[in-house]
């Protein structure tokens, strides 16, 4: 068995031409940790902003992108007794996805639900770590409320449809085209909003506004999701694909009672995402296991094509989850 294996760099801050395969030492597993042999990683925004030079890793995380896989356990760290070679998990990672082994505490696998593929269960971990602790954690999401996730046919936004129907929220989305709008009215949104063609800040306020709104494109729609919550509404911020910097009137959030979060994943500690990997085993995965709610894939590239799988992300033109075949 070689030392080598497999593995996607970034070159160099930039596009996705800057993704380049090359052959890095095998890792191996600390304390609490496994190494796992990736069959499928998911692909993710936060991989291309890391390509792009805007999201550092964390201290002591691999440089290699990739935040979630599904694989084999190939090697047990000290201190692990829930796992051994051979089980197959998904897990959320600190980095390192995008190679044939990554290392990853032990407490941020799960076990692959029953029914699923590896594929399919490579595409769980990131947006379903990410869905829980913003829309359910942070935002106290209710049976009732009114839910708008924005960018609904994204992997965050398929996720958050399902899950927010499945705990009996009414759930309203935004996207850009009328095939991302029938498959996420398909998912369980009650209302979809074509963006291009309705004002969501009208479609939600006639409806007596979101009680929950999780937002992902920042900048200028800032404002615009505040006229649309709810008098007591919350609005979770998760990323900035506008920009984050806004000027808003701190008025209506003092006269409405209104709430400003947001949260992201990567930089939690480790015990906090273990947490989160224990709600999700109680309360999530039965509704995997059940066909209730089920990843959404678009489309699989081969390792060495992580710079086409990334165009494809970018194009926007995608519908739920990209993933790379490892294995």
């Amino acid at each position: 068995m070689t030392d080598l294996m497999r593995a996607i760099e970034i070159s160099q801050p930039g596009g996705p031409e800057v993704l380049t395969p090359v052959e890095r030492p095998r890792p191996t597993a600390g304390q609490g940790q496994v190494v796992i042999r990736v069959a499928y990683a998911g692909v993710n925004r936060p991989d291309a902003l890391q390509r792009a030079g805007a999201y550092a890793p964390p201290p002591g995380a691999s440089d290699l992108p990739g935040l979630e896989c599904a694989g084999w356990v190939a090697e047990i760290g000290p201190g692990v007794s829930n796992l051994k070679v051979g089980d197959e998990v998904c897990a959320l990672l600190p980095g390192g996805g995008y190679a044939e082994f990554v290392a990853t505490p032990a407490a941020h696998c799960l076990p692959i639900p029953k029914g699923l593929t590896l594929k399919e269960a490579a595409c769980l971990p990131e947006t379903f770590f990410t869905v829980w602790t913003n829309v359910f954690l942070r935002g106290s999401l209710k049976p009732g409320h009114r839910f708008l996730v924005h960018g609904g046919s994204s992997g965050i936004g398929t996720t958050a449809i399902q899950l927010a129907r499945a705990f009996g929220a009414r759930v309203f989305t935004t996207v850009g085209t009328r095939e991302k709008a029938a498959a996420c009215a398909a998912l369980g949104a009650e209302k979809v909003i074509i963006y291009k063609e309705e004002d969501f800040v009208e479609v939600l306020s006639a409806e007596g506004g979101a009680d929950l709104i999780l937002d992902m494109v920042g900048g200028l729609y800032l404002p615009r999701n505040l006229r649309a919550l709810a008098d007591d509404g919350r609005l979770v911020q998760i990323a900035f694909l506008q920009g984050p910097k806004v000027e808003v009137n701190f008025a209506q959030l003092m006269t409405r009672r209104l709430t400003i979060t947001g949260s992201t994943l990567r930089p939690q500690s480790e015990l906090a995402k273990a947490r989160i990997a224990e709600d999700l085993l109680t309360h999530v995965w039965p509704l995997l296991e059940a066909g209730k709610v089920a990843p959404v894939m678009d489309s699989e590239f081969p390792l060495d094509q992580a710079s086409q799988a990334h165009a494809r992300m970018e194009s926007s033109g995608h519908i739920g989850k990209i993933v790379l075949k490892v294995a």
